[in-house]
């Protein structure tokens, strides 16, 4: 990535920018320092995966998304050039990226790792003045490590000298490791404490305000949002409370505890993909309250996933099940599945398709949502049908 960026003049040097690290909740965190960045009136970028429908969701140039003619232009142009430095199809992503962030006369950009963080793609930014910590569990152990602090080590390779670090509540594993990488790097290291839990949060003691992100968790990512923001006003940058309080309120991000009407019937849609994100979404539904008769879901899991794990966390004794295939990805089978958790036989049933899934789980659901999880690309491909309807 550096000999690349080297090649096309650096034009990662033309801005600065803000990283966010983690397992669960590095979009969410990014969205909302964005939005509070736009509504500063800052020349603001935003870079995210994976994404939902269209690859130009992953570039955001102030409030729009990279254009698509643009984008393909950018790749087709990089292409040669990602050829000759042997660059992963993500770092060509990344590499337009950065050219598209300099080519659009952005002041300041905010960047989601895409897996790990020491050897991620996002991490060559020379300029990265603060740096987030979402939470940190157990996700991708196949190529980050088989313990928490492990996949923390890799997570804390982000610290750099000079840097400002914000994180909220993690594991006794990932916070040592987070503290003793900040003592190597030099690096200040703010812990914040969740929001409170009424959904209104006091601001330097005059403004509050209600986040446009729903969930018990999102009061970690708006606080660790929120320090970060600070943090940039230590740095000299002018971001006004009342813009906090517009950017956060503003700021949404799909398939997050995402209501949705499918045909009339209601949904939830959110993309738990992995074991801790399964844990927060059951979490989430407890503090809602129990569902008469039980929850009907639609899941799909891909295979290098713990979807044993995963359906034991999400599904409540009452629940039932449908689980559908992810289109265009290795996934677990209801034969895998049950080999391997055969006590939740007679509440999980299989079916070819989400959209005949959904006819089947509606007539039974009755008026209650359904939950749709499992996997961003299965919810990905249900937007993208065209088929939903918002009601957020």
């Amino acid at each position: 990535m550096g000999s690349a960026l080297a090649e096309l003049g650096h034009p990662e040097r033309r801005y600065a920018a803000v990283q966010v690290a983690g397992t669960n909740g590095k979009g969410s965190i990014c969205t909302l320092v964005h939005a509070a960045l736009l509504a500063s009136g800052l020349r603001a970028g935003l870079y995210t995966s994976p994404h939902l429908v269209s690859w130009c969701e992953r570039i955001r140039l102030g409030e729009q998304p990279i254009a698509e003619p643009q984008l393909r232009q950018l790749l087709g142009d990089l292409q040669p050039l990602a050829r000759r430095h042997d660059l992963t199809p993500f770092e060509l992503v990344t590499l337009a990226a950065f050219q598209a962030f300099a080519d659009a006369g952005l002041e300041i950009v905010v960047l989601e790792v895409g897996l790990g963080g020491r050897l991620d793609a996002t991490t060559v930014h020379p300029d990265r003045q603060v740096l987030g910590f979402a939470s940190i569990g157990m996700d991708h152990a196949e190529v980050l490590g088989a313990t928490i602090a492990a996949i923390a080590a890799e997570k804390a390779g982000i610290f750099c000298p000079g840097s400002l670090a914000v994180s909220g509540p993690q594991q006794p594993e990932a916070a040592a490791v987070l503290r003793q990488r900040a003592i190597e790097s030099g690096s200040p290291l703010l812990w914040v404490d969740p929001l409170a839990s009424d959904g209104e949060h006091l601001l330097a003691g005059q403004l509050r305000w209600r986040s446009g992100l729903p969930g018990l968790v999102q009061r970690h990512n708006a606080a660790v949002a929120l320090g970060l923001v600070r943090a940039l006003r230590q740095r000299g940058w002018t971001i006004p409370n009342q813009a906090i309080v517009e950017g956060f309120e503003g700021a949404r991000w799909p398939a997050r505890l995402q209501p949705v009407l499918w045909r009339g019937h209601p949904l939830l849609l959110d993309g738990a993909h992995n074991l801790p994100a399964a844990e927060a979404l059951r979490q989430e539904l407890d503090q809602a309250g129990a569902s008469e008769g039980g929850r009907c879901w639609l899941l799909g899991v891909l295979a290098n996933k713990p979807a044993p794990a995963m359906l034991r966390t999400l599904l409540a004794p009452s629940d039932r099940a449908w689980l559908v295939p992810v289109p265009e990805h290795a996934c677990w089978s209801l034969e895998d599945l049950l080999a391997e958790a055969p006590e939740l036989a007679g509440r999980l049933l299989a079916s070819p398709t989400l959209a005949e899934a959904l006819g089947a789980a509606t007539a039974r659901a009755g008026g209650q949502a359904l939950v749709v999880a499992g996997s961003l690309y299965l919810i990905g491909g249900l937007i993208a049908s065209g088929a939903l309807q918002d009601s957020w």
